[in-house]
């Protein structure tokens, strides 16, 4: 079977099929309904207790950055707009607690589903697991945990919550696949720093495999095999035994320089969405951010975040880096990522629709307020902006002339910023790719967004469960794209970044190389494996196999190209 390797490495064991107990929930007219929200109200206080005790669990025990999900579950589990519309909906309709908890947090999670951002489509989960615990807590059933595993397993679920896995005896979990979920869920980004191999978006997966089941679990590359035959396992479990050793090398790649084997050098940088996130990038050793996410100040908020909340979220990612490039993208809401207090349109088609900068060229209020904020943080650090979701030239020039009037007011209140701060746009939609010659006239760099090229391409909602394997970053068409941009870019003397998922795909870094990119942007944990794989290829070779590549008639024959060709050197 093959699905969406989510964490890298190799697992052979016996799966343990694990499936939460379904809580039926029942709809009651209730009069006492002061008593109903009081209960809520106790409901929460238990909540808040045993999510500040998974946080120090998680601290202790994992890391920072994944114990921090469990602070911001303790912030939803608080959120006012939430509870309120909880106890609102008990009032109006007179029902018990735990079905008015069940309807609001559908509607929550529906609105999350249907966004076409990865990261913020899986927040989903986190109001699922929210929603999970209070309904628990209301019926006084003890949760069900994964600590008490009496043999190593590979652990089979419709998904995993991020409290499953904090939970988990991390000793006896050696690999995770699951139905549903992708690579920015948190039962990945937790997989990913327990170094467990994990594969999602397997169908139907907990229905076919079985307690005590033999499986093979390939996190690289998104292969499961159950109940193997002897040759299969025999050859994973050199497979294994390599990719253990891949893992020393990496680790020995920290303090050193991104520099291909032939002498040319790169620049290895790191994808966030908080400020928070900058410790992981500092610990992974990467040269700089390439896409910083603006988004969860405003998703996180029930208003516009000031002025001066942004420049503070800027300026300390700045200052942390201290001297490192960081590359901001202005707001990118909008259509498919709703925000209530904006009031945005209901649309048919959300991801073509009305969102980042064509909201920001809308609501100048808005779109000003960031750049000023941008253009102040910019004294205190290497920081770059880039406008998001651009389609055609007069959107650059619009956007540029609000950031020089912004310049203009900042001079004259005496406020300092860097007057040569470079600008750049996101590289997302197939017109600006096939038109970057004259867009590289208008911008200081390009940074390729594969996540929405791929899907503006090849005419693919990544989203989509049915049509999800259609989705592929080695078909050729979108490997032209991207070819077309560096060249173009590189010939009106600008520099080119990657900031989507296949920036950090272990398979495509050696193509890009060889393209000529000159900034990689990936998660964080993939910094040094990325740097190991550049270090380990001659950029020369692979430039003189790109013809071929991009000859290829199929993503399959260009994968089969790279493994034989490349990886299997």
């Amino acid at each position: 079977m093959k699905a969406i390797g989510t964490s890298a490495g190799i697992a052979l064991g016996k799966v343990l099929v694990y499936k939460e107990a379904e809580i039926k929930i029942e709809k009651k007219t209730i009069d006492d309904l002061e008593g109903e929200i009081e209960r809520l109200d106790t409901a929460i206080e238990q909540g808040i207790k045993e999510l500040e005790n998974l946080y120090e669990e998680t601290l202790e025990n994992i890391g920072e950055e994944e114990a921090e999900i469990f602070n911001a579950h303790k912030m939803m589990i608080q959120d006012p707009e939430y509870i309120d519309g909880i106890k609102g909906k008990i009032k109006e309709e007179k029902v018990n607690v735990e079905w008015a908890l069940k309807e609001v947090t559908d509607q929550y999670v529906s609105l999350f589903e249907n966004i076409d951002d990865e990261y913020l489509r899986e927040r989903a989960l986190d109001l699922k697991d929210i929603s999970q615990r209070l309904i628990r807590i209301l019926y006084g059933i003890e949760g069900n945990d994964l600590r008490n595993i009496k043999e190593e397993s590979i652990i089979v679920a419709e998904d995993l919550v991020p409290s499953d896995t904090a939970q988990m005896d991390k000793d006896k979990v050696i690999g995770i696949v699951t139905e549903l979920g992708g690579r920015t869920s948190h039962t990945s980004i937790m997989a990913r720093s327990l170094e467990i191999p994990a594969v999602a978006g397997v169908k139907d997966i907990t229905n076919i495999a079985k307690n005590g089941d033999f499986m093979i679990v390939d996190g690289s590359k998104g292969i499961v095999l159950i109940n193997p035959s002897q040759d299969e396992v025999e050859f994973y479990q050199r497979e294994k035994e390599k990719y253990e050793e891949f893992k020393q090398q990496t680790r020995q790649m920290k303090g050193k320089e991104s520099i291909s084997k032939d002498g040319v050098k790169v620049e290895i940088a790191a994808n966030i969405g908080t400020p928070k996130d900058v410790d992981n990038v500092i610990e992974n050793d990467g040269e700089g951010v390439g896409l910083y996410r603006t988004e969860f100040l405003y998703m996180d908020n029930d208003r516009l975040p000031t002025e001066d909340e942004q420049f503070e979220a800027y300026k300390v990612v700045a200052e942390r880096l201290e001297g490192k490039p960081i590359v901001i993208r202005t707001l990118d809401v909008g259509g498919d990522k709703d925000i209530p207090y904006l009031e945005l349109p209901k649309e048919m088609n959300p991801f073509l629709g009305y969102r980042a900068i064509r909201l920001c060229l809308d609501r100048r209020d808005i779109f000003k307020t960031q750049l000023r904020a941008l253009l102040r943080a910019s004294a205190y650090g290497n920081i770059k902006i880039m406008f998001p979701m651009i389609s055609n030239i007069q959107e650059v020039r619009e956007a540029k002339r609000i950031l020089e009037e912004a310049k203009e007011e900042l001079r004259k209140e005496n406020i300092p910023f860097n007057e040569d701060i470079e600008v750049g746009i996101m590289v997302e939609i197939p017109s600006v790719a096939i038109h970057s010659d004259i867009f590289a006239r208008e911008v200081d760099f390009f940074s390729i967004g594969t996540n929405d090229l791929i899907q503006y391409t090849l005419a693919v909602d990544r989203g989509n469960q049915e049509i999800s394997h259609l989705y592929n970053q080695y078909d050729p068409a979108v490997l032209r794209l991207i070819k077309m941009t560096i060249d173009n870019g590189h010939k009106a003397g600008i520099w080119v970044g990657m900031c989507g998922e296949a920036a950090g795909d272990e398979k495509l870094i050696p193509v890009l190389l060889g393209m000529g990119l000159d900034e990689f942007s990936m998660n964080p944990a993939s910094i040094l494996k990325a740097r190991y794989i550049i270090s380990n290829t001659s950029k020369k070779e692979v430039e003189g196999m790109l013809d071929e590549i991009l000859s290829l008639p199929t993503a399959e024959d260009v994968e089969r190209y790279i493994d034989e060709n490349i990886i299997g050197k």
